[in-house]
């Protein structure tokens, strides 16, 4: 159950990171900065005004930003093995 916390703020901020990129109003290159502006907004939020708390919110950026490139290009390799076919 521990290990669902430590993951559980980093897969929220990838589900906002992708409603975000999804609507288009934001430009892609926007992205990484949003990602860590949450994240470590949140992470202040969470453990309070500390230097570990800026390494963690750089953390669940990077993750989250990991996350959606993962997602695009798996979503982008299907439809194109799906046009392909």
């Amino acid at each position: 159950m521990e290990i669902m916390m430590d993951f559980t703020p980093y897969i929220g901020l990838a589900v906002v990171l992708y409603a975000i990129r999804q609507t288009r109003r934001v430009s892609n290159r926007f992205i990484p900065i949003i990602a860590v502006l949450l994240g470590i907004g949140f992470s202040l939020w969470e453990n309070g005004l500390n230097p570990d708390a800026v390494i963690t919110g750089l953390k669940y950026a990077l993750l989250g930003i990991g996350t959606v490139a993962g997602i695009k290009y798996f979503l982008e390799k299907k439809e194109k093995d799906t046009a392909q076919k």
